[in-house]
């Protein structure tokens, strides 16, 4: 697992990334990651989320784009461990998770806006690899985006720790 302070790749690399609007809390066992983005863009809806959880996440971070709704949780500690499972790095969710206590405890990193108990529906709505946009900043697939307790950037490439 990588570690990645994001104040030092903000002072190593000034041109490339660009900072979220500070907004999310950190939940997983992982407080710092990064990798290349995979968009869900869903709204009370987590269908895309679940679809994404089950495909190999090696080197890559999901993205939600939940439409910053408080009123359902997109993550809960089943799909978190299927994430896990399947290598990825982390999700940043725009939105709510629940199972806060699980999560904390699974190998992943997670940052999300809140937390709230109640599940969605799951009507197969929404996109996934669109560009998404919220705190201030694009978030398109393939490009990458590093996590923790400072915030959240995105880099028009991969960045690695300055020695």
């Amino acid at each position: 697992m990588n570690h990645y302070l994001t104040p030092d790749l903000c002072d190593e690399y000034p041109d490339l990334v660009q900072v979220v609007e500070p907004m999310f809390n950190n939940y997983g066992l992982h407080e710092s990651f990064g990798g290349e983005i995979v968009t869900a863009k869903c709204f009370e809806d987590n269908s895309k989320v679940k679809e994404l959880v089950d495909t190999d996440g090696k080197g890559k971070v999901m993205v939600v784009d939940g439409g910053g709704s408080m009123r359902h949780a997109l993550l809960g500690d089943m799909l978190a461990e299927k994430a896990a499972k399947n290598g990825w790095e982390g999700l940043i969710i725009y939105g709510c998770i629940r199972d806060v206590d699980a999560i904390m405890e699974t190998e992943l990193g997670v940052q999300a806006l809140g937390t709230n108990p109640l599940k969605t529906d799951k009507r197969g709505l929404g996109d996934v690899n669109v560009t998404v946009k919220f705190g201030g900043v694009e978030f398109v697939p393939g490009q990458f985006v590093y996590a923790d307790n400072n915030g959240v950037i995105v880099s028009p490439k991969a960045l690695s720790m300055p020695e």
